[in-house]
């Protein structure tokens, strides 16, 4: 008999085989992404010191949202991320989706920290 996973047990075992080969550096750190239901949060790491460099989400008194599970959000959030990470001095990340589909917010949130000076 086939037990049917539940989606987000999918989306980790997705993730976990997409981290195994992904991994950030303090010169190309990586652009985490993780989103549940009503937030979404974005994070820049640098894994080989264990360390977030810079972070945003819908959770920020920055943003004024007048909802936080929306593909404005998203975009306000990628834009948000990106900035903190320019101040930095980070402009190459490597685009870690967190095992979800690029699809909707995901993709939003990538696009808005293209445009805002991430390159990956």
């Amino acid at each position: 008999m086939i037990t049917k996973l539940d989606k987000n047990a999918t989306r980790k075992k997705r993730h976990a085989r997409v981290r195994a080969k992904l991994s950030g550096t303090s010169a190309r750190p990586r652009l985490n992404v993780f989103r549940s239901n009503k937030h979404i949060y974005a994070q820049v790491i640098d894994d080989l010191n264990g360390v977030t460099l810079a972070s945003a989400s819908t959770l920020d008194k920055d943003l004024s949202l007048d909802s936080t599970s929306n593909v404005e959000a998203a975009k306000k959030v990628g834009e948000l991320v990106a900035k903190r990470a320019v101040e930095k001095g980070i402009t190459a990340v490597v685009f870690d989706r967190g095992g979800y589909l690029y699809h909707g917010r995901i993709q939003v949130l990538a696009d808005a920290a293209r445009e805002n000076g991430l390159q990956f």
